[in-house]
């Protein structure tokens, strides 16, 4: 069945309505305003309706470029960095949970995105949680979601991502454009052995990834989030990082974005990482941190949504169950990556997410200790022009600060000598 909300037919005729219509629009304004143009309108739609409008523009790559979607600038030197062993064009990526289901990789890496993270994908199909499922908090830039982790599961996006990656490989990226391809791996609902899930998304979706996440954070989940007690933590990321190993190498081709060198895992081994909450307490945060440095997990993500509702909060969909993304969210996950950094030494990169709609905000990750950055509500809110607005605003805020790469900011908050903003 599908995951979209409506018939594939109907999906085609509101997919042209809304392309025919908004084409017009678009020859009357600037190139790139569109978006905004069109933004009213569809916030009188269904939040979901829209996300899945969304995905089907973004699997049409020349649709995104004729509609001014795209990025055809290049990205400037300083925004280029190498992270375990894989090079990014820009630090500025997507979030899982947008692509769920790895339809979009092209168009979204054509707005210039420096890197995409699709899924969670489940090992087995799954619809998620009943509709409606998503919120929008537009008095604060926020959205609540409680999908629950619905996925086409691995076989069907298995086949996607294998195309793209395969034609990327060669040189030939559907849309012209390549980016480093992540994939958020989660288990299904009903599962038991939650490794035994991990291990079988890494086995069919581990040889497509450019790196891997392991997804133990999502509140919509029932018993998820235990799984970053320090025991459990422990337990499914050994058997999952053995059935990372198995795999085969991943090897430096025309159009990979792996470099061998410093800070690369070994034997071509791809990079492991993992996903956590921001509600955790001190004591967590030290327990994941020791069992991460101690097993050799590559990477950090911090952080996933939020289940506390700030008092601050004034839209009427406040009280809804799941997820707080956005705004609200900055602060908190900011924190928690900083702390991590300090936990870990520095040693282990963190890809820094939670609020991110600028390039002030993308600034302020860094020098918390994020190597890289991703958005997911900025984007829902602004639109595909926010990619190109956070790379140029950070590239500004770098230079203004004297440093030549993003590499350079990285953790400067924790280091004495440098300015703070």
């Amino acid at each position: 069945y599908s995951y979209g909300i409506m018939s594939a037919a109907s999906r085609v005729a509101a997919l042209g309505t809304a392309v025919g219509g908004g084409y017009i629009a678009y020859l009357n304004t600037r190139k790139g305003e569109l978006y905004g143009f069109l933004k009213p309108a569809l916030d009188l739609v269904d939040a979901e309706m829209v996300h899945r409008l969304g995905i089907e523009v973004g699997a049409r790559p020349w649709l995104v470029k004729a509609l001014g979607f795209a990025d055809t600038s290049n990205d400037l030197p300083s925004l280029k960095s190498t992270v375990f062993g894989l090079s990014f064009s820009n630090p500025v990526g997507l979030a899982a949970g947008y692509d769920k289901n790895a339809e979009s990789i092209a168009g979204l890496a054509v707005m210039g995105f420096g890197f995409v993270e699709v899924g969670s994908v489940t090992p087995i199909e799954q619809p998620g949680n009943p509709k409606p499922r998503v919120f929008r908090l537009p008095e604060d830039k926020a959205v609540i979601n409680r999908y629950g982790f619905n996925s086409e599961g691995v076989e069907a996006v298995g086949m996607r991502t294998e195309r793209w990656r395969t034609a990327r490989d060669a040189g030939m990226p559907p849309g012209g454009r390549p980016c480093v391809l992540g994939i958020n791996l989660g288990k299904n609902k009903l599962t038991e052995d939650a490794a035994a899930d991990y291990e079988k998304g890494m086995a069919r979706l581990g040889p497509d990834a450019d790196y891997i996440v392991v997804n133990v954070s999502s509140p919509n989940t029932p018993g998820l989030r235990a799984l970053q007690g320090r025991a459990e933590l422990e337990a499914l990321l050994r058997r999952t990082i053995a059935a990372r190993d198995v795999l085969p190498p991943a090897r430096p081709g025309l159009g990979t974005p792996r470099v061998d060198g410093p800070g690369a895992p070994p034997k071509g081994r791809r990079p492991l990482l993992l996903k956590i909450a921001p509600d955790l307490t001190e004591a967590d945060l030290k327990d994941i941190a020791n069992v991460v440095t101690k097993l050799g997990v590559d990477g950090l993500i911090v952080s996933n949504t939020m289940t506390e509702r700030p008092e601050t909060l004034k839209s009427k969909h406040k009280g809804e169950v799941g997820g707080l993304s956005g705004a609200p969210l900055f602060e908190k996950s900011t924190a928690v990556c900083s702390r991590m950094y300090q936990l870990t030494g520095g040693k282990v990169p963190i890809i820094g997410v939670g609020g991110v709609s600028s390039g002030a905000e993308a600034y302020a990750k860094i020098r918390a200790g994020a190597s890289l950055v991703q958005t997911y509500t900025g984007f829902a809110y602004k639109g595909p022009g926010i990619v190109r607005e956070i790379k140029e605003e950070l590239a500004a805020l770098l230079q203004r600060d004297g440093f030549a790469s993003v590499a350079e900011a990285v953790g400067a908050d924790h280091r004495r000598g440098r300015p703070k903003k």
